[in-house]
């Protein structure tokens, strides 16, 4: 297996600034449920988003697939690429370090 990473991109300011529509709230509970799904079958190595409330904000997933092509399908069955709500772009990746996680770090 190779791992991938891909970026989000918020397509509405407001989302972030006003908050998001019922559709956009919608859509970002289909995000989780996806990336958990991906999660509990040891597809997904990381995800998380900048805390950012403008457009400077982006979002990371690291995954690992088998081929390009296998790794552009998981990004654009993700809900908010799918939906119209972000845009995503992905790039061959190489995890060369990984922490503990928090609660192992205290």
């Amino acid at each position: 297996m190779k791992e991938w990473l891909y970026i989000l991109r918020p397509l509405r300011e407001a989302m972030l600034t006003e908050g998001p529509t019922e559709d956009e709230l919608r859509v970002l509970g289909e995000h989780v449920a996806h990336l958990t799904r991906l999660r509990d079958e040891g597809t997904l190595v990381l995800a998380g988003r900048t805390q950012y409330d403008d457009m400077r904000t982006i979002g990371l997933v690291v995954l690992r697939a088998p081929d390009e092509e296998a790794a552009q399908a998981l990004m654009e069955s993700d809900p908010p690429v799918a939906n119209g709500v972000m845009s995503a772009e992905l790039h061959p990746y190489i995890v060369a370090f990984l922490g503990r996680p928090l609660e192992e770090a205290d």
